[in-house]
């Protein structure tokens, strides 16, 4: 089995936008990869650590911290 992992980083407008414009991207992007022969399985959550940095001597430093990326899982 072959399996393709690809971000997905939904943008909507702030005054506009709401939960159905994600979930039309979402709907969108299956729907791209499915054409291509791929079979939607899941959309994963995976948590990321960055790295913080030191800054010039220590000025302008920026601590690290973790964040969130949501990757959809095909498979063929």
């Amino acid at each position: 089995m072959e399996y393709k992992v690809v971000p997905f980083v939904a943008s909507i407008d702030a005054n506009k936008g709401n939960s159905n414009h994600v979930a039309e991207q979402l709907e969108s992007l299956i729907k791209n990869y499915t054409a291509q022969g791929w079979k939607y399985v899941r959309l994963e959550s995976v948590s990321t650590f960055v790295q913080p940095e030191s800054g010039c001597f220590g000025l302008g430093g920026k601590p690290g911290f973790t964040t969130n990326r949501q990757m959809v899982v095909f498979e063929k």
